[in-house]
């Protein structure tokens, strides 16, 4: 029995704020590119360097991009938008303030849903989501003497994906970033690619003690660029609060940065409040109100979101959690699944394909499944050839499929048909090779009779190899059963 520790009197509490780039190609405010990836400087124009006099023109995309997400996130749509200017200084930010929303954001409230190790799910709750622009990036390791400023960034269109002080463990926090980014990239409006910067994530970090019902002081740990070092910050920073507090200190509100060599935080700068901002209204920008025919139509929009499609899969086909789980780990192989459910109705055998010969198949290449030559009917014929008893399932595996890899548009059938692997044998051939590898193994058939019931594969093993394939395994193995019981 594990002894208890300082740390196990304490309740870890976390709420997390995504920054998610949105792929438009345009900035929020401004025609200059959002494609990353450019030499520094080369994406600006006057507008997102801030010069005097330039005007903000929104992004109808970002809005649209928006509202898809406060949907997918059971989020309410607020209809009537506006901007504000959030103010502070620094280099990266030409105006000296960044437009943002404040009191009225694009969604309030909603949730994720979430998987745990033990199989258990829960809530996340949302706070809001809101649409601002990004700042421009400081590079600090690129002269010993200087850092550089780069506005590409400067104007690209975010959402801030804010969430409740939900979360209690940093397998929650990682989940919980997991489905986000997931459901970004269902909705084709992030491609959640943290190295690149265009997922971001702070989090929010407090300790108190078990039971209690007031939050402790919280630090914010900014710019973590992987769910990795998002588990790593708050598992330290966690250990960290609980040992000032046990001894005898008090947790003072910081800005936090986590260094991802030594896996530690550091203090950036005292915290900032939301009056630090002095936040007001953005002049130069009009509200948007939002009709309730738009967003219909955005929602009518909407692709199958991976918690929908889990519950289908599970209820509807019967398949397991992990099962749906990973068919459902991106849009495309989703997509795939479900246009080769059309063409079979064995629902375990698609979801065996799919998990087992063709993520094998990507994986070795390299490739994504939209990249994939073999159509979905074409496995779903292949299927069908096998639960219609005309091949096995090992040789549809392993000789069909890789020559359907390189014949894509060739029926399956005649495929199966030039490899010579149809099932033609009658019974009375099948006893042949049977009683041919009976006889072949006396002292394992005593053995049989013994007990050792297992060396039914062996036999199997042998007579497959007689008959080239060209046999039901499942009849087979019967017949097997049957003529050993002869043998006695």
């Amino acid at each position: 029995m594990r002894s208890t520790t300082i740390y196990d009197k304490y309740e870890l509490v976390v709420g997390l704020e995504i920054h998610a780039q949105l792929s438009t190609q345009t900035k929020i405010f401004c025609a200059d590119s959002a494609a990353f990836g450019a030499q520094p400087n080369r994406n600006i124009s006057a507008v997102s360097l801030g010069h005097p006099g330039t005007l903000p023109k929104l992004n109808e995309r970002v809005v649209e991009y928006a509202v898809k997400l406060g949907l997918a996130t059971n989020g309410a749509i607020n209809k009537y938008n506006a901007f504000d200017r959030k103010n502070y200084f620094y280099a990266d930010l030409p105006k000296g303030y960044q437009i943002s929303q404040d009191a009225k954001p694009i969604s309030v409230g909603g949730y994720v849903e979430i998987g745990l190790k033990d199989g258990s799910r829960t809530h996340i709750n949302l706070h809001h989501i809101h649409m601002e622009e990004d700042a421009g990036k400081s590079m600090h390791d690129q002269d010993p003497f200087n850092s550089y400023i780069d506005l590409n960034r400067a104007g690209i269109p975010l959402l801030e994906i804010v969430s409740e002080p939900d979360i209690r463990s940093s397998e929650q926090a990682a989940q919980y970033l997991t489905e986000m980014r997931k459901l970004l990239r269902y909705l084709d409006i992030c491609d959640g690619n943290m190295e690149e910067g265009s997922m971001r994530c702070d989090a929010n970090i407090s300790v108190r003690l078990k039971g209690a019902t007031e939050y402790g002081t919280r630090c914010e740990v900014k710019n973590m660029n992987s769910i990795k070092n998002v588990q790593r910050a708050i598992e330290f920073e966690f250990k960290r609060q609980v040992e000032v507090i046990e001894a005898g200190g008090i947790i003072i509100q910081n800005t936090l940065n986590f260094d991802a060599n030594t896996g530690e935080t550091s203090v950036l700068r005292t915290k900032e409040m939301a009056n630090d901002y002095r936040y007001f209204p953005e002049p130069d920008l009009l509200p948007v109100v939002l009709t309730d025919a738009y967003i219909e139509n955005v929602k009518a929009g909407l692709p199958q979101l991976p918690e929908k499609l889990i519950q289908k899969y599970t209820s509807t086909f019967g398949l397991s959690v992990y099962d749906a789980t990973v068919l459902t780990e991106n849009r495309q192989f989703a997509e795939y699944f479900e246009e080769l459910i059309k063409h079979t109705s064995n629902y375990k055998a698609a979801a065996n394909w799919m998990m087992g010969a063709l993520k094998s198949y990507l994986n070795d290449k390299v490739i994504e499944i939209y990249e994939f030559v073999v159509k979905p009917n074409q496995i779903a014929a292949l299927i069908n050839l096998i639960d219609g008893g005309k091949v096995n399932n090992s040789v549809a595996a392993q000789k069909i499929f890789p020559l359907l890899i390189e014949n894509p548009e060739k029926e399956v059938e005649l495929l199966a048909q030039e490899l010579g692997v149809l099932i033609e044998t009658n019974d009375d051939d099948v006893l042949g090779f049977i009683d041919e590898v009976l006889s072949k193994y006396p002292e394992k058939v005593r053995e049989y009779h013994k007990g050792k019931k297992n060396l039914v594969g062996l036999f199997m093993g042998d007579v497959m190899k007689l008959s080239k394939g060209k046999i039901d395994p499942k009849s087979a193995n019967k017949l097997v059963i049957e003529r050993l019981e002869r043998y006695k």
